[in-house]
């Protein structure tokens, strides 16, 4: 075995399970060299809000995390939707040790969003441009997606038309 000190590894996932027809639940997780964490929200639906939040942060190097749980539960009752990572940051907090656990709540919600998005996601057409044109509508009649995932990042091509018509509209880029 090797005494070679730069070995890092690191897994990190999220899921997302039906728990009911008024209920989904999502588990991000994290394991490396230094940490094992998990977050675990509960989304009421069809209104997305959290109404349940638990989950466990252990670092080598870090302090603990004082009063998570606490810091945690002060997500519940908002809704999963645009700017979550600006609400999730100003409810639990923005301290260095906080950034990870802040991280992964918002994959949760990530999570929870492309789960209901699949469907839609399934239905594009094989074709090159047709998958274009279809994402491209899917970010023009679903403003909130603009700017979200790296796919409808501001410049990229899905949401060029977006951006173009914008700027035509105001004068100013989006």
């Amino acid at each position: 075995m090797s005494n070679n000190i730069l070995i890092f590894s690191m897994n990190r996932n999220t899921s997302v399970e039906k728990i009911n027809d008024q209920m989904l639940e999502s588990v991000c997780r994290l394991t490396d060299t230094v940490t094992n964490a998990e977050i675990r929200i509960r989304v009421k639906m069809p209104d997305l809000e959290i109404s349940a939040i638990d989950g466990f942060f252990h670092h080598t190097y870090f302090e603990p995390v004082d009063n998570l749980q606490a810091r945690l539960q002060h997500v519940v009752g908002t809704r999963v939707g645009a700017g979550m990572l600006k609400i999730i940051k100003g409810l639990i907090g923005s301290d260095d040790n906080l950034e990870q656990v802040v991280y992964m709540v918002e994959e949760c919600c990530h999570g929870i969003i492309l789960s209901l998005t699949r469907k839609v996601l399934l239905k594009a057409p094989d074709d090159e441009p047709g998958k274009v044109r279809f994402y491209s509508d899917m970010v023009q009649n679903s403003i909130r997606l603009y700017d979200r995932c790296a796919a409808f990042a501001k410049g990229g091509p899905l949401v060029r038309e977006l951006e173009a018509a914008a700027e035509k509209t105001t004068g100013a880029p989006r």
